[in-house]
């Protein structure tokens, strides 16, 4: 078997890229949907529902867990490193987005006072997640790792 067969049927690896995909399709398409625009950057882009880095790594660890089982090293690290990623989506990047916003509308104000911020200036707002978002995210990922390793 060469090494791109032995990619693509790594189990573990195809459901968290899986679960990425699913999720920033979901993403954009919710995007679509409640702005009425579509947004190329929401393919690739952090933020928003569902939550992918959740997705990708609850699929990830669901999937460790299916091969390797609950008492194995491999499962404990991809459970760990699920655990530290969803945290920080909801912690630290959350707050990030919550101060890019704060701040992007003092950076509007001063632009009312002669200033012009262009668009590229503009902080990233869409970089953390709610809890909601994470866990619709991690319930996105399980679900496809246990179908993916049923099905491959």
């Amino acid at each position: 078997m060469n090494y791109f067969e032995a990619l693509i049927h790594n189990e573990i690896l195809m459901s968290a890229l899986s679960g990425w995909f699913t999720a920033q399709i979901l993403k954009t398409i919710l995007h679509c949907i409640v702005t009425k625009t579509f947004v190329a950057e929401r393919l690739v882009g952090t933020g928003g529902m569902p939550s992918s880095h959740s997705a990708t790594v609850c699929a990830l660890a669901t999937a460790t867990f299916i091969n390797f089982g609950i008492s194995s090293v491999e499962f404990s690290i991809s459970l760990v490193f699920a655990i530290v990623v969803m945290y920080d989506a909801l912690g630290v990047r959350r707050q990030a987005g919550k101060q890019a916003k704060v701040l992007n509308e003092m950076m509007e104000l001063f632009n009312t006072l002669g200033k012009t911020m262009t668009a590229e200036e503009r902080l990233k707002e869409f970089i953390g997640h709610t809890p909601f978002q994470v866990l619709i995210g991690a319930i996105i990922g399980i679900a496809l790792a246990i179908f993916l390793c049923n099905v491959l």
